[in-house]
């Protein structure tokens, strides 16, 4: 049996609270003490209190969960989710916590004994799907969250958000496809339907897409082409199984080798458009692209985007998270967006 903290206790001859606070408060004892219970406990391969227990009787376990509702890698592949939790890093590190990343699984057991079982002291939950589950589980355990967009419910007045107008941001960048003559465009977004296959797909509007995210930038986009007599029924719309370059290339091949294809993409993120770019080779000096968040690669490739700050977003999240403010409204916070016209949109080809 492995040895107990009692076992160094009747050891030394001392109480087991003495040996607790040889590792907890070493001010609370001598030195020549303290020296005396560690050597004893090394002997014994006492390996010290239990981290988990001690944080359950502190009352907090000193770490921050990230929910991803995806799998673990797109945490450390996805470029923009790289840089919010860089974000998030900074401002665990000015509070002195540490970060759990805390993926959803697939199974929907595990997944919910996922976020009961984490041991942090709240959520930033990033990029959560309709897992309104997830944030009852969170409720449920009496923990604070911070979410990357305004809740749905509108009674959620008093939880805490740090997002972006994604519908406007989005129309900000069809109205500018608009302004070039495109009316045969193609909207890219990753898994609009649960288990859709890449390539085109049928959607009743863009508030059937799975995603919250993805929906707001859908109807964005179709905002500005309902406004210029293009209805959602005439539009294409590409469906991506997952929010990667490869991805982004595999729903966008061949569809564009047709006679009479669409004259541009609206890609719903950065890394969709670059795989369409990738697609499309030497048609993409005729067909138009844009993504949407700025990432680093989209500057080398030339690609019109829409600009979120990113590290700030997740910098922010984390700050409402550890350092909440007193005033509700002062934990809803959206951040600005910015058009970034480059070389990938031009006006419509003549004929």
């Amino acid at each position: 049996m492995r040895p107990t903290l009692q076992d160094v206790a009747t050891a030394v001859g001392v109480s087991r609270s003495t040996v607790s606070n040889a590792y907890c408060r070493p001010d609370q004892l001598s030195a020549a003490l303290r020296t005396r219970i560690l050597d004893t406990a090394r002997q014994l391969g006492y390996p010290g209190p239990n981290p988990t227990a001690r944080s359950l009787r502190r009352g907090f376990a000193g770490a921050i969960g990230v929910l991803f509702t995806s799998q673990l890698s797109y945490a450390f592949t996805d470029p923009f989710a790289v840089r919010f939790l860089a974000g998030v890093a900074a401002a665990a590190e000015r509070h002195g916590t540490s970060l759990l990343l805390v993926p959803l699984p697939t199974g929907a057991t595990q997944a919910r004994a996922a976020v009961e079982n984490a041991a942090v002291d709240g959520f930033c939950v990033y990029c959560a799907a309709d897992e309104d589950w997830a944030l009852d589980v969170i409720r449920g355990r009496g923990l604070p969250f911070v979410t990357t967009a305004p809740p749905a419910d509108d009674d959620a007045g008093a939880e805490r958000y740090v997002g972006i107008d994604e519908r406007a941001a989005a129309r900000s960048v069809a109205d500018h496809l608009v302004s070039l003559g495109h009316r045969r465009v193609a909207l890219l977004a990753d898994t609009v339907l649960p288990d859709a296959p890449p390539g085109p797909v049928r959607l009743a509007g863009a508030d059937a897409a799975r995603h919250p995210t993805t929906r707001g930038r859908l109807a964005g986009f179709a905002d500005a082409l309902a406004a210029v007599g293009v209805d959602w029924p005439d539009l294409t719309l590409l469906n991506a199984t997952g929010n990667s370059r490869a991805a982004g290339a595999e729903a966008v091949a061949g569809f564009f080798a047709g006679d009479d294809p669409p004259t541009a993409v609206l890609a719903a993120s950065d890394v969709l458009a670059l795989g369409a770019l990738d697609a499309l080779g030497e048609r993409a000096a005729t067909v138009s692209v844009t993504g949407f968040d700025d990432v680093a690669e989209a500057a080398a490739a030339g690609l019109t985007t829409v600009r979120q700050p990113a590290e700030e977003k997740g910098r922010i999240a984390a700050e409402l998270l550890l350092d909440p403010p007193v005033d509700a409204a002062a934990g809803q916070i959206l951040l600005p967006t910015e058009l970034v016209v480059r070389t990938s949109t031009r006006p419509v080809p003549r004929s």
